[in-house]
């Protein structure tokens, strides 16, 4: 059976992808460099190591930490000025909720994650929060699903994670769960081989549909 449900938070959850890349054009602007949002979908969203390729490809004189740091003073003004959901997001865990325990596992840090949470007011329909702090290495490594699935006390094989971007649908398989994949326009033309379901939009995200995905031999 199915019994919890691990999400991811940006792009899943919460409509931040568009703000993350606010945030980093900010940063980069002050060295001259714009990203446009098609080349933040391809370096940043779909690909590890935006930062590094940002200094690279520009030959930026900073470091990928300041860059970071420069990109993280800019998304949190950003954030604390309103974050929007993603269309379904609260209706989905409110769904849910009756049965099966709900987390969220983020690469984000824990007070970026603190800020979107309360904007969008969903706190409360989450068991576990498990942010950047909580785990060793990124996404798509598995540390932030195991770490999550160990607080709900859950086995891996008894979590959907629910995840927007192949990198996360990466992590959710590393970590033996199975995953839905629910693209946004910024990812829906990805690579989403692997994915359990590819699920239009999260109002699909049922119990029935995990009843059945648990019942299939072959997810």
């Amino acid at each position: 059976m199915i019994r919890a449900v691990l999400f991811d938070l940006d792009g899943t959850l919460a409509d931040t992808e568009r703000l993350q890349w606010q945030a980093y054009d900010r940063a980069l602007a002050a060295h001259g460099v714009h990203v446009p949002l098609d080349v933040y979908r391809r370096r940043f969203i779909a690909a590890a190591g935006g930062a590094e390729w940002a200094i690279a490809a520009h030959g930026l004189a900073v470091t990928p930490v300041e860059l970071r740091a420069a990109k993280a003073r800019a998304y949190r003004a950003i954030i604390a000025a309103g974050v929007a959901p993603m269309p379904g997001a609260r209706a989905a865990l409110e769904r849910l909720r009756p049965t099966r325990a709900l987390a969220v596992a983020t690469n984000s840090v824990r007070d970026e994650v603190a800020i979107i949470l309360d904007q969008l007011g969903i706190a409360a329909l989450l068991d576990v929060v498990v942010a950047r702090e909580d785990y060793a290495a990124a996404k798509p490594a598995p540390d932030a699903y195991l770490v999550a699935a160990a607080r709900l006390g859950c086995p891996p094989a008894e979590c959907v994670v629910v995840e927007d971007t192949p990198r996360g649908l990466q992590a959710g398989r590393a970590a033996g769960m199975r995953v839905v994949a629910v693209p946004s326009d910024l990812t829906a033309d990805q690579d989403f081989t692997g994915a359990t379901r590819v699920l239009p939009y999260l109002d699909a995200l049922t119990p029935a549909l995990l009843d059945a995905i648990a019942e299939d031999p072959a997810a």
